[in-house]
């Protein structure tokens, strides 16, 4: 019975990278050098961005949506936000995400035009989401029915 071929030697072999083995492209050293210090700087510059819109940490947290220590974290510089967290700072802090990543200075005396209120939709939890989202395709009448009862339901202000 024929055998099988042996293995070439280790030397031999393709040295093709694959998936596991491929090093990453090399970044431009200020590229590197930007990216190590981001944390601190998104911290100090979230930090100014905060008290410039006269907001505690916990208000800061829940205006965004999240737990007030992981806030304080980012603040740190210990967490880098996610896209979607920093487009949330950039409106509730009422600052561009190039004052925040370190292109541009946080004015301290700039006004934050309603650095309280964020846009419609950015806030709401995914309850609310479906509630409104099943709400849409109701009708007219059922729509002031539940209103009705809503208003039964609810205390007054």
């Amino acid at each position: 019975m024929p055998r099988a071929p042996a293995k070439p030697p280790a030397a031999a072999r393709s040295r093709r990278p694959t998936e596991r083995n491929r090093k990453p492209f090399p970044l431009p050293r200020h590229i590197e050098i930007r990216q190590r210090r981001l944390p601190a700087i998104l911290s100090v510059a979230l930090k100014q961005a905060r008290k410039r819109a006269g907001m505690t940490q916990a208000e800061a947290a829940e205006g965004i949506g999240i737990a007030p220590e992981v806030y304080g974290r980012m603040e740190r510089g210990g967490v880098l936000p996610s896209v979607p967290t920093l487009l949330r700072l950039c409106l509730i802090l009422g600052s561009g995400p190039d004052e925040l990543m370190g292109f541009a200075e946080v004015d301290p005396g700039q006004s934050v035009p309603r650095a309280n209120s964020v846009p419609l939709g950015l806030s709401d939890t995914p309850e609310k989401r479906r509630l409104l989202h099943r709400l849409a395709r109701l009708d007219s009448p059922r729509i002031k029915a539940l209103s009705r009862l809503l208003a039964l339901l609810l205390p007054r202000r």
